[in-house]
This record gives C-alpha cells, sequence and structure tokens, in this order.
C-alpha cells in the first residue's frame, strides 16, 4: 500500500514545465494557430449554409427556443467582440447588445463580415498578450474576476465559446443537409 501512496504523490513527468513562466511570445504562437484554424472552420461553416436557411432553428425533440442559424454566428461573433474588448481594455462595443450583435446586422453577408471583424479583434487581442502597457478589464459576460482576469485567459475563453458554437452550427448544417466543409473529403 505505501508503494501506491508514493505512485499517486510522484511528480508528474516534466513536473519542472509546471511551474515554468509563461512565454508571452509561444502563447501567441500557439493562440493564432489554434484562433486561425477556429476561423477557418467557422467562417467556412458559415459561408456553407444557404443564406435562406440563416433563419433555421430546429424544432424537433428539445430545441424550444433556440437560437436561429444566423443568431448563432452573430452571438457568437458579439461574443468575440466583448471578450476581446476586455482583453485589450476597450469598453465593450455598444452593438454587441447582450452578446446578440447588432440589430442592423441581418443578412448573411452582413453576419459573416461582422463575424470576420470578430476575429480581427480577437487576434488583436492576442498580439497583445505580454504587453504590459495594454490594460485587461473584465468582462460581465465572463466568470472570471477583476482579480482573476487575466489577457490570455479571456482570450482562450472566446476561443472555447466559438468551439461550443461551432458545434452547434455544425449541427444546424447536417440538419440541413449540408456536409460541413471541415468534414468534407
Amino acid at each position: 500500500m505505501a508503494e501506491a501512496q508514493a505512485a499517486t504523490i510522484a511528480p508528474p513527468p516534466h513536473a519542472e514545465l509546471i511551474d515554468a513562466p509563461l512565454s508571452a511570445q509561444k502563447e501567441k504562437i500557439a493562440l493564432r494557430i489554434l484562433l486561425y484554424s477556429l476561423q477557418s472552420h467557422v467562417a467556412s461553416a458559415a459561408d456553407a449554409m444557404p443564406a435562406d436557411k440563416y433563419g433555421f432553428a430546429p424544432t424537433d425533440g428539445e430545441f424550444k427556443g433556440v437560437r436561429s442559424f444566423g443568431q448563432q454566428v452573430k452571438h457568437l461573433a458579439a461574443t468575440n467582440h466583448i471578450l476581446a474588448a476586455a482583453a485589450l481594455g476597450e469598453e465593450p462595443p455598444i452593438d454587441a447588445g447582450d452578446e446578440t450583435g447588432p440589430e442592423t446586422v441581418r443578412t448573411k453577408a452582413e453576419i459573416l463580415d461582422y463575424l470576420k471583424s470578430s476575429f480581427a479583434h480577437l487576434s488583436r487581442a492576442v498580439d497583445a498578450i505580454g504587453d504590459a502597457r495594454v490594460p485587461v478589464r473584465p468582462s460581465p459576460i465572463s466568470p472570471l474576476s477583476a482579480t482573476t482576469v487575466t489577457r490570455l485567459s479571456l482570450v482562450v475563453e472566446s476561443l472555447v465559446h466559438t468551439y461550443d458554437h461551432y458545434g452547434q452550427m455544425v449541427e444546424y448544417l447536417r440538419m440541413n443537409g449540408v456536409v460541413p466543409p471541415a468534414s468534407r473529403p
């Protein structure tokens, strides 16, 4: 039994890396790779949905009150803008609404442009990682408090949120007979 306990409290392999200081440059490189990959998947999925299906929301099963496809994309973009603004010490964009995005953004083309601008905003937040001159502020939509929020954490939160909605977008595409571009041979 002592051997079993010793094995459970032994340091993990490469334990010295756990306490290693973060490298802003390495974090930015890794986040850019993830951001550009995610942007490619999300933008191509958003583009793949026919314009006349942007109002589609599932109704069969437990889908009461869910967002339409277009609302999903606009919400994802609004959240990117809100979290990027916080990461850059900016006020949240007025037109982001309560994570719903601008009321004036309605068509597929407008939503795609808004999505593209949200990824550009998030990219600027990634670029600011490690820059002590750029302030960070908490965001009302983030679970992170003023004492725990960091630029890195806000960017990661936005990426996690985007992956969640990308999964929903894939489901909506498939419900409409569209194979997501990232899943095509």
